[in-house]
């Protein structure tokens, strides 16, 4: 059985960081409740992914020695 593959067009850092505004519009056209909690706790996710991802690929990280 064969894996499928997808060639990703854009950097994870982008589709995080898209994936957090569609969330953040989303939640603002939510009444205040549960669902709209969630949408915002799903794009701080999303934000917090982008930026642990943005560090851990930035060329001042070094490994240990």
């Amino acid at each position: 059985m064969q894996r499928r593959r997808f060639k990703q067009t854009t950097s994870l850092e982008e589709r995080l960081a898209e994936q957090a505004q569609r969330l953040r519009q989303e939640a603002t056209s939510l009444p205040p409740g549960i669902e709209r909690e969630r949408a915002i706790r799903k794009a701080r996710q999303a934000e917090t992914g982008a930026h642990i991802s943005e560090w851990l690929n930035s060329p001042g990280l070094q490994p240990p020695r």
